[in-house]
């Protein structure tokens, strides 16, 4: 099992309902790209991811992905259609090869019910998640395209980031870090809200600030805390 993300859902579960919730499930493998999920479809399951982090996004209406967010190793995906009974509400895939726990969404509910502190877990990052979207939502109508890519690779930074030598001289304030998760410029665009170009020279102006650095599908960030400056 990869690393646990810090206070994702399998991190947080205790060791005898850990073992209880990998009794009642079996293991997926998935390459990259592959779907977990299909916005729209009935619940039948509900995964936990073990290893590798996936993407959940909804399909716009002229074209393109709109990114929702991004899990890691931890994180509890399928909940919300297990719970409501309602079809999903966005499509999940693999970023990289993955593993994850699949179990039925009725043993789900079977196991929720035996431990009712799982399901105060799952209340309190339901409720992370829509203040997360709460957030993003300000974001949009009060940074342009610049400031929320910024925040979004700070946010990649702090959740996926590994520290980083440059070759050379100094990149900038601080300690660099490179971006272990790849996400193209496509898919980066989809997350802010914005068109590719507008993510293009949103890149260019960061990367002529000497704070960050880009090859393909990659980003080393050379000065985190001015972008942080600059996404606040």
């Amino acid at each position: 099992m990869s690393a646990l993300e810090p206070g994702s859902f399998l991190a947080e579960l205790t060791a005898a309902e850990r073992d209880d919730l990998e009794a009642r499930g079996r293991i997926r493998e998935f390459d990259r790209g592959e779907t977990l999920f299909v916005e729209g479809e009935q619940s039948a399951w509900v995964a936990v991811l073990l290893k590798g982090r996936v993407k959940a996004f909804s399909y716009r209406e002229h074209g393109g992905e709109a990114l929702l967010a991004v899990r890691g190793a931890g994180a509890l995906l399928g909940e919300v259609a297990a719970i409501d009974g309602l079809p999903r509400s966005a499509t999940v895939a693999a970023l990289e090869p993955a593993r994850a726990l699949a179990v039925t969404a009725d043993e789900f509910m079977a196991f929720l019910q035996a431990h009712g502190r799982v399901s105060i877990l799952i209340m309190r990052m339901l409720c992370q998640r829509w203040r997360d979207a709460d957030r993003k939502r300000v974001e949009f109508g009060m940074f342009d395209a610049t400031g929320r890519v910024a925040q979004r690779l700070v946010e990649l930074a702090e959740r996926f980031g590994v520290p980083y030598e440059p070759r050379g001289a100094d990149k900038g304030g601080g300690r660099s870090v490179r971006i272990t998760l790849s996400l193209s410029q496509e898919e980066l665009a989809g997350w802010v809200g914005a068109s590719r170009e507008a993510v293009s020279k949103a890149l260019r102006t960061l990367r002529r600030h000497g704070w960050i650095e880009t090859g393909r599908r990659s980003v080393i960030v050379h000065d985190l805390e001015a972008l942080r400056r600059h996404a606040r």
